[in-house]
């Protein structure tokens, strides 16, 4: 299992933040972009930055909670305290798929549990493209109770680039999963990230 330390930031500078590399593609390697995640944490926010280099990439979706798994897509999905997990997943409009549940089946959107939703900032760039997505602590207290800021803190998840629909469909992680087929909603292979 990979782990990750995520720090505590007052100003973020995001070139001197750790990357975890999406290189693992375990179902097929046909296209296989470059891309990366990085983390950091505030008193009242996890901010994750997802980045993928890549030309032109495949957006059709520009609505909240469109299927933006078929566009070239960028995700973080994250179980933050016992219970299930959220999965934040984007495209390069600024589309996204933020739902809570324990499995791929009966998901809600995080929006009917919490009346808001995390903030997601997309940029597209001269053969790259980033998103950001900030999850704060009141959104984590609404979805999970008790859940606090500090060093030592650990939870679970993984990072993903994937295309369902795209021209080539790719399959990429942080942390790698051994199931037979493409399948993202699959915590057994989440990773460990830890707050420094």
């Amino acid at each position: 299992m990979k782990q990750y330390v995520i720090k505590k930031k007052e100003s973020i500078d995001w070139e001197n933040v750790e990357k975890g590399y999406i290189d693992t593609y375990p179902w097929g390697k046909e296209y296989t972009p470059e891309a990366f995640f990085q983390a950091v944490y505030t008193n009242d926010a996890i901010i994750v930055k997802l980045t993928c280099k890549e030309n032109d990439p495949k957006a059709v979706y520009s609505e909240y909670m469109s299927p933006v798994y078929k566009d070239s897509c960028l995700e973080f999905f994250a179980s933050y305290a016992n219970g299930g997990y959220i999965n934040c997943e984007m495209n390069s409009k600024g589309a996204s798929l933020i739902a809570y549940g324990e499995g791929r089946g009966g998901r809600v959107p995080i929006k009917d549990i919490c009346g808001t939703v995390p903030t997601v900032e997309v940029h597209v760039l001269d053969g790259v493209w980033y998103a950001t997505v900030t999850m704060t602590l009141d959104i984590l207290k609404s979805v999970y109770g008790d859940v606090k800021f500090v060093s030592g803190y650990e939870f679970y998840g993984n990072a993903y680039k994937c295309g369902d629909d795209c021209e080539t469909p790719h399959y990429g992680m942080w942390n790698a999963a051994t199931c037979e087929k493409p399948d993202f909603h699959r915590p057994e292979f989440f990773g460990k990230f830890i707050l420094e």
